[in-house]
């Protein structure tokens, strides 16, 4: 969940996120927009849980490599 999409990438491929620095480089395969704070959580959390997993890998099955929205 972040306000800027760009910088936050940059951070974890620099390894300046302590959590995810041993998993650097990233490729941003998938975003939503969310209208609050709230919304962003709720959505994030589903997509952590392991319905939220299935649906993702489901999008990368359907879209040709390369072609991300």
């Amino acid at each position: 969940m972040t306000e800027n999409l760009a910088e936050r990438l940059v951070r974890h491929n620099k390894g300046f996120v302590r959590s995810t620095k041993r998993y650097a480089p990233f490729k941003l395969i998938y975003t939503e927009n969310c209208e609050t704070g709230q919304q962003a959580r709720k959505r994030e959390k589903f997509l952590k849980s392991t319905s939220g997993k299935r649906f993702l890998k489901s999008l990368l099955e359907k879209k040709p490599r390369g072609i991300v929205r």
